[in-house]
């Protein structure tokens, strides 16, 4: 996969093709449509898994019901629950749970039957090293590897199955756009009708050239405008896939337009329809039956965006419930020291720029609440009460967001929602870094990379908010589960640094 630096990006023209700006006629008419309701294939992936867990558990319990009779559940129910969890690691390693591996047969079949077996010899191999051979019943494992694998192959048919239907009925389609135009990007046009038309649902083209070279109208699709209006069409309506049409002769403009698209939440193919070179199959990913190269995915995707969804509603409701003595005592001491609500509303940007109300605990006086935050807080403020000092140094006031994880707006780990006036050495943010809007293509959370490193608190100057932007980078590009319960378990310690938090 082509990479694209976040230090080059920065410097380059991210941020200028960030801002808002006047779409054309066209765009705006596709931006009014209403948006097809397809499957998601996120969900897909994730209820295929937990089906398949569930399904590997069962027959492993049922064979040791039936061959070796109760008496050993604590033993065995463990070794069970951890096989079946290396399972599912090495079928996602093995990418078995994507929706074009569940399209194919042999490939997919070979894969998971590999990792199975796999599973096997290292559950043996576990008994073996520690000794717990004589605990095991041969009959069960082999009675288990087995019927697994046969219920996998099975398994995997009927969801092979499912899936070739919900692709024939046109119910898995993505949204893409293409980015080129001329004789090469109808070349596309006809290779995607011809091969991926049940798989894509394609809404124009964006490119910046306007002489004959790039019509208007391309193979029926128009031209919506240029690579710089696709930042704002793709905010304002879904885009799910960006499939560049351009040789990879051309790197500059390829290059340019890399860094301008690496802001959005999309992934990026470059379609190998103009290449004279000839790689291996497996260089290529596949859009229905038009081969591809991968240039840019999208942070947390798949899976992994269940996974972490389930991860922020269960820590939200845990924290809510165990919190819920803090804050009511919060909101009772905001009332007793000043008039005006407990809680702040405030507007900032959530996943893809979409505007988000962020939830408070009210730190200031009333009459003197900046709702924009055009004037950041500083050391000894007059406008902040008592109980805000405390409850800012403390991150207390920031508690409330948890209802905002329980909407879907927040997630519990993730870049910092700004103020959208917020400025550092009087500038806006956005105008301070460049591709600082590349921090919105995963969800905003309570807590970050940065919070945990030293960057919470009074960002002043340009050096501060750089260093905030390069962390959140950081964390979009290296996201692991692991790395989320990492940052929530060092959260509470780095609270006790309140050196910058005013």
């Amino acid at each position: 996969m082509f990479r694209v630096d976040p230090q080059k990006a920065i410097e380059g023209h991210a941020a200028r093709a960030s801002m808002p700006g006047e779409l054309s006629p066209q765009a705006e008419e596709i931006i009014r449509r209403p948006v097809d309701r397809t499957l998601s294939g996120p969900v897909i992936s994730g209820v295929a898994q937990i089906v398949e867990a569930l399904l590997l558990a069962a027959l492993g319990y049922g064979i040791h019901a039936a061959y070796v009779g109760p008496g050993q559940e604590t033993f065995y129910v463990p070794v069970i629950a951890a096989a079946t969890l290396l399972a599912n690691i090495l079928f996602n390693a093995a990418r078995t749970h994507r929706i074009s591996s569940y399209r194919t047969l042999g490939a997919q079949i070979g894969r998971v039957a590999g990792a199975w077996a796999l599973v096997v010899v290292t559950l043996t191999a576990g008994l073996f090293f520690f000794k717990a051979g004589d605990m095991v019943s041969r009959v069960w494992l082999l009675g288990w590897f087995v019927s697994g694998g046969a219920a996998l192959v099975l398994y995997r048919l009927a969801l092979r199955a499912l899936v070739l239907r919900w692709t024939e009925q046109g119910r898995l389609k993505r949204r893409a756009v293409i980015v080129g135009g001329g004789s090469d990007a109808a070349l596309l046009i006809d290779q995607i009708k011809a091969g991926a038309d049940k798989d894509i649902n394609l809404l124009g083209l964006f490119d910046d050239r306007v002489d004959e070279r790039s019509p208007e109208l391309v193979s029926g699709y128009r031209k919506l405008g240029k690579v710089a209006d696709l930042i704002e069409f793709a905010r304002r309506t879904p885009v799910d896939l960006v499939i560049v049409s351009m040789p990879l002769s051309a790197e500059k403009r390829v290059l340019d337009m890399l860094t301008q698209l690496w802001v959005l939440p999309v992934d990026i193919r470059l379609s190998a329809h103009m290449s004279k070179l000839k790689f291996t199959d497996k260089a290529y990913s596949y859009v229905g039956a038009l081969p591809v190269l991968d240039m840019a995915d999208r942070p947390i995707s798949d899976w992994n965006l269940v996974f972490k969804w389930v991860f922020d509603k269960i820590v939200a409701l845990i924290a809510i419930v165990l919190l819920s003595p803090v804050m009511l005592a919060t909101a009772i001491a905001i009332k007793l020291e000043s008039r005006g609500p407990v809680l702040f509303v405030q507007n900032r940007h959530g996943f893809n720029n979409e505007l988000i109300r962020i939830y408070k605990f009210r730190s200031m006086r009333t009459d003197m609440a900046d709702a924009t935050a055009s004037r950041l807080v500083t050391k000894d403020d007059p406008r902040v009460t008592r109980v805000g000092k405390f409850i800012r140094r403390t991150s207390i006031d920031e508690l409330p967001q948890l209802f905002n994880v329980l909407k879907g707006e927040l997630s519990i780990v993730g870049p910092r929602p700004h103020a959208l006036q917020a400025k550092a050495d009087n500038l806006l943010y956005y105008e301070a870094v460049e591709g600082y809007f590349a921090r919105h293509r995963v969800k905003p959370g309570i807590t970050g990379w940065a919070q945990i490193n030293g960057w919470r608190g009074e960002t002043d100057t340009i050096d501060k908010i750089m260093q905030r932007v390069d962390h959140d980078l950081y964390y979009i590009e290296n996201w692991s589960i692991l790395l989320d319960l990492y940052i929530l378990v060092m959260t509470p310690i780095r609270l006790f640094n309140t050196e910058n938090a005013y």
